[in-house]
């Protein structure tokens, strides 16, 4: 942990809340924003966040799973989205959103007109805005919390 948290205090509560108010507040509501607002499928959605959390390394979001009205992806998923390129589980939406994450991570000047004309042909206007804003809220929080020790630090609820 790179930040010492007072006794009694969550972490992630502590960090991204009451060390820097003007700050972290703001940063919670648009991570939770992505979650809440999104027109994403889920399993493009979470194509995209495993991606971005293998890339990261972050233990919280490599854990995590999104539940849409009950349902989650199945558990060899988050293994499919490391071999996005040869797997044979993913429809061309899927295998898209793992590629720009994988693209937009580590390689976001290489997107070229080929990519783009791939996920034209795929994705709207809306949903490629949609799907950028949250590969950059994914980029940023996940690192944030894997840089400062706060990923080993969350539980998610039931473990």
């Amino acid at each position: 942990m790179k930040v010492d948290i007072p006794e009694g205090k969550n972490p992630i509560e502590y960090v991204w809340g009451d060390l820097v108010p003007g700050i972290g507040p703001a940063a919670a509501n648009f991570s939770l924003a992505v979650y809440a607002h999104t027109t994403l499928g889920l399993r493009e959605f979470e194509a995209a966040r495993l991606r971005i959390a293998q890339i990261n390394g972050c233990l919280f979001c490599l854990d995590w799973r999104t539940e849409r009205d009950g349902l989650k992806v199945e558990e060899e998923f988050a293994d499919a989205v490391a071999k996005w390129r040869t797997t044979d589980v993913f429809d061309a939406r899927t295998r898209l959103a793992a590629e720009y994450a994988e693209r937009y991570a580590l390689d976001h000047h290489g997107l070229d007109e080929e990519f783009w004309d791939r996920m034209t042909a795929h994705y709207s206007q809306v949903e490629i805005v949609e799907l950028t804003m949250s590969l950059g809220s994914w980029l940023a929080f996940g690192r944030l919390n894997r840089v400062l020790g706060l990923d080993a630090m969350c539980v998610l609820p039931g473990h």
